[in-house]
């Protein structure tokens, strides 16, 4: 008998899948969810015994069973029931089985894909650890490459300043030679008499330090024109090399902030070329360039000086800087020096007092006895009050004090009880004719000090004559420049001929002169890729930011300069901190035609000056005008961003320049504007390359104009023997207060 069949409803059905798993984990094991969502839905189960569907109808739960033979109504529901039983034990295992294959299965995929995230978390931590050690060797190889690359920089220096000094060396051999031959060949033709020969002969050996800078251009000149200078020579006074000392707080390149590092080498060296002795003593500062000092040497000898009621010890170096005798200042108890900066500090006017002092007492304990003592602005200022009124009885008669001012802006005002730290007597100086400053008169006025106590004073300047320098450079001490207007001078800043002169500028990628500027362009080129400036633009204008740039001036000059099509770069001039004029310009100025060097970068200096046909230069009254001198020596013009548009300076520029120098750069540029250049360039180029050309030639180094400025200076001093004016009566003084010999 055929069993009556039953249909499975609820019972049967399938169990909901398991939760998928969390996102996170989701992510990661994408293929292990859907391998379990697939199995959840396809479960299969056994079939079940003793249990049939019916043929007929739909085979629910109350279809009317179907009976076939005897069995009683009892049997049937017990049948059923434990049908009923079986189904559901079958089921409640069958879900426990589905349920503990997919935790199985979970579990299994989770731990296979989690050991896939760890090792591929591991291996991707190996390959960051592989990439930091390949980029820090990269680095290291970097850093190695441009260390190589500035060290050869520096051999390649040395190698120009010996094969110069070599060259110099021949040229001025061969021009001894050369001359006292020609006075052979005279007195073979009868030119001159054999007496008249000898006496030329002898003035020519027992100066040949002179010979180089005297005669020029011998073998292209006639016998008649030779004799004439020749016998010119020998009549001229014989005049005496000077001993020369400068003390100074900078030098180029050993130490340099501004443009005093630049002006103590080039005279320094041009004295030296000239035949006389010149020495310059510096500080020696903590982060001081060593690389720039040839035949370094640490003394082993101390000596002492005073200060602040003590004697101090002092270690001395010594070497060589552009051919000039170095000796270097070393405080061994006070790190006065051992600083980051050169100044800016609270203590300067202890610092540099004590520099001073410790120079003055070098001089004397080392027996030196020069002819002049140089001393420049008012961090060495006061050494006119201590010379005169402690060291000249000291063997230093004769010498004579020279104050070269750069900037009367910075004066240094103290206390008048400050001066007894170096051994001065406040009492004598706080006085209307020696220190008391002029305005704030409970103070003493270092750089007054320095003008009263000095036989000459210089102020710097390429266009103010002397009266006009007093009066517009004074800053207060108009009324002591003018009581002392006797000694007061005026000369220009020279250029550094071996360091500014493109035919011979070891930092530009091709060289190139007046005959030969062919290099310039290549240099534009060269620019322009090192800054990332594109190539459209034909026309690039540099400036050289310092803190007293007019930053209206150049907000207006680059809004000229876009306008005409050109390219801008702006580099803050050498110092510690970036200048609150780059700053400004750089939140203001966008654009990828203004280009922004932050850090200064000697070489990118260089190579600016050279691939720029426009120098942006904040004022014509520049002391020095180096700006401007660079400019025209790398062929680039410089303009004046301050010109007024009614040309009402015009006038003025006109009637203060002063120097040849100064006439040349203001007739030439100083009636240019911005505006008029960029048309120059674009519109007649062939007559802007002859005008470029022109100016290159110019002779803007130190052997020029300049160096016969300071020479009249030197020339005057030394006649001296004492201070002219109110100083003669200010020495005596002094003298008989200090007979007993000073502190």
């Amino acid at each position: 008998m055929e069993a009556p069949g039953l249909v499975v409803g609820a019972a049967l059905r399938v169990p909901p899948p398991p939760p998928p798993p969390p996102p996170a984990l989701r992510r990661c094991t994408r293929g292990a969810a859907d391998r379990l969502l697939v199995f959840s839905r396809e479960p299969r189960l056994a079939p079940l015994t003793r249990c049939y569907c019916s043929r007929e109808g739909k085979g629910n739960a109350r279809s009317k069973p179907h009976r076939e033979g005897s069995n009683s109504v009892r049997e049937w529901l017990m049948f059923v029931s434990l049908s009923r039983l079986n189904v559901k034990a079958n089921n409640d295992q069958r879900i426990m089985h589905l349920e503990l294959m997919s935790q199985e299965t979970y579990l299994a995929d989770e731990q296979h894909e989690g050991v896939d995230i760890w090792e591929l978390f591991s291996e991707a931590q190996r390959n960051i650890l592989h990439l930091n050690k390949q980029r820090l060797v990269a680095m290291e190889e970097l850093k190695k490459l441009q260390d190589e690359n500035k060290s050869l920089l520096q051999d390649i220096e040395v190698l120009e300043t010996e094969r110069q000094g070599f060259s110099i060396e021949i040229a001025e051999s061969s021009r001894f030679c050369e001359l006292l031959l020609r006075i052979d060949t005279m007195t073979i033709s009868g030119m001159v008499g054999m007496i008249e020969a000898s006496d030329l002969r002898k003035k020519v050996i027992d100066n040949r330090y002179m010979i180089h800078s005297v005669f020029s251009d011998i073998h292209h000149k006639q016998d008649t024109e030779l004799l004439s200078e020749l016998r010119s020579f020998l009549h001229k006074p014989a005049e005496k090399p000077l001993h020369v000392v400068h003390i100074c707080s900078e030098m180029d390149p050993i130490t340099s902030r501004g443009s005093l590092a630049t002006y103590v080498t080039g005279l320094s060296s041009a004295l030296q070329r000239k035949g006389n002795l010149v020495e310059v003593i510096l500080p020696k500062y903590a982060g001081i360039n060593e690389d720039g000092i040839h035949c370094l040497r640490k003394a082993e000898a101390y000596y002492e000086s005073y200060y602040g009621g003590r004697w101090h010890k002092n270690r001395i170096w010594t070497g060589i800087s552009s051919g000039v005798s170095l000796t270097l200042i070393e405080p061994v108890q006070l790190s006065y020096f051992d600083r980051d900066m050169l100044r800016g500090y609270p203590d300067d006017f202890e610092r540099f007092s004590y520099f001073s002092r410790a120079s003055l007492d070098y001089i004397v304990k080392s027996g030196k006895q020069p002819d002049v003592l140089h001393v420049y602005n008012w961090e060495t200022a006061i050494v006119g009050p201590l010379f005169w009124d402690i060291f000249a009885h000291q063997g230093l008669g004769n010498t004579q004090i020279l104050l070269t001012c750069q900037d009367l802006t910075s004066q240094c005002l103290e206390d008048p009880n400050m001066l007894e730290l170096c051994g001065l007597d406040p009492h004598k100086l706080h006085r209307p004719d020696r220190l008391q400053d002029n305005s704030k008169t409970n103070l003493v006025n270092v750089l007054k000090g320095g003008i009263v106590y000095s036989n000459k004073v210089l102020l710097m300047s390429s266009t103010l004559p002397r009266d006009m320098a007093i009066q517009g450079l004074g800053h207060g001490l108009e009324a002591t420049l003018t009581t002392h207007k006797e000694k007061v001078l005026v000369a220009s800043h020279g250029l550094d001929g071996e360091l500014w002169d493109p035919s011979k500028d070891i930092y530009l990628p091709q060289r190139y002169s007046p005959n030969d500027i062919e290099g310039k362009s290549f240099c534009r080129k060269a620019l322009k890729r090192r800054l990332g400036l594109h190539s459209g633009s034909s026309i690039v204008a540099g400036c050289i930011c310092n803190g007293d740039s007019n930053t209206d001036g150049l907000r207006e000059a680059v809004r000229v300069a876009l306008h005409g099509g050109a390219q801008v770069i702006f580099m803050e001039n050498k110092g510690p901190v970036m200048n609150s004029t780059v700053q400004a310009l750089k939140e203001e100025l966008k654009g990828d035609r203004v280009m922004f060097v932050e850090i200064y970068d000697e070489a990118l200096e260089h190579l600016i000056f050279a691939g720029s046909d426009i120098f942006l230069c904040s004022s014509f009254y520049d002391p020095s005008l180096q700006i401007a001198m660079r400019a025209i020596k790398y062929g680039s013009a410089p303009v004046h961003i301050n010109f007024p548009s009614n040309g009402s300076r015009q006038t003025e520029w006109h009637e203060y320049r002063s120097t040849a120098l100064s006439q040349y750069i203001v007739s030439t540029y100083g009636d240019m504007s911005l505006s008029q250049a960029l048309d120059g360039i674009k519109n007649n180029p062939s007559q802007w390359d002859w005008r470029i050309k022109d100016a290159m030639s110019k002779v803007l180094s130190w052997d020029a104009e300049c160096y016969d400025l300071h020479w009249e200076t030197y020339s005057a001093i030394r006649k001296l023997s004492y201070p002219n004016g109110t100083n003669i009566r200010i020495c005596k003084l002094d003298f008989q207060d200090h007979s007993h010999g000073g502190v």
